[in-house]
């Protein structure tokens, strides 16, 4: 659908505040930085800020619907021959591409405090499940018959958890981005090793 004039400047507000929240966070750290800092660099009020992000945490997780969107595309592109396995894997590989993409740099920054920042650890939580039951059902509506909701559930869920404790180890261990990535590369095939096992009618 054409996005209309009126979401369109919703969208472009929502960038600007999270833009300059994102330097702020990364001059000056993100406990140290206030909404008010934020408002004011994004030459708005406080209350607009609000109208966009109930609270500091949310703006670190305003690209989360894009991932989605992405998930779509991807399922709508499904290969012949291509198993479930196969087409997590190639999510997860296009929805890491579209996030780094979009700015290295902010990329790993929003890695960083995901993975350091409590408050920030406990609403990412909070997201990724509300994405894996996302994602769960919509390789159910792409491939009805294929899979069923409990069985999507538990693949994504695990392709997702391996993600999570293998980022959060590499970062533990002092690792840069990139082997940072190679690392959830390497985790999604552990997952998937168990996952390719799903095949056309079967189930979990």
């Amino acid at each position: 659908m054409e996005e209309t004039r009126r979401e369109r400047k919703k969208r472009q507000t929502r960038e600007l505040i999270a833009g300059h929240a994102f330097r702020l966070f990364a001059d000056q750290g993100f406990e140290q930085t206030t909404v008010a800092q934020i408002a004011a660099a994004a030459d708005v009020a406080t209350k607009t800020f609000f109208n966009y992000f109930p609270a500091k945490e949310d703006v670190l997780f305003f690209a989360a619907g894009e991932y989605y969107d992405v998930t779509l595309e991807v399922l709508a592109s499904r290969r012949p021959g291509e198993t479930i396995a196969d087409l997590l894997l190639r999510t997860y590989e296009e929805v890491v591409a579209h996030f780094v993409g979009r700015d290295p740099e902010l990329a790993g920054l929003y890695r960083e405090l995901v993975m350091t920042v409590p408050s920030v650890q406990a609403k990412g939580l909070l997201v990724l499940l509300d994405l894996q039951r996302k994602v769960a059902g919509a390789f159910v509506e792409s491939f009805p018959g294929e899979i069923d909701l409990v069985t999507a559930a538990a693949a994504v869920g695990a392709l997702m958890g391996a993600l999570m404790g293998a980022s959060l180890v590499s970062r533990e261990l002092g690792h840069d981005e990139e082997e940072t990535l190679e690392a959830g590369r390497a985790a999604a095939e552990v997952a998937l090793r168990g996952l390719r096992s799903l095949s056309a009618g079967q189930q979990a």
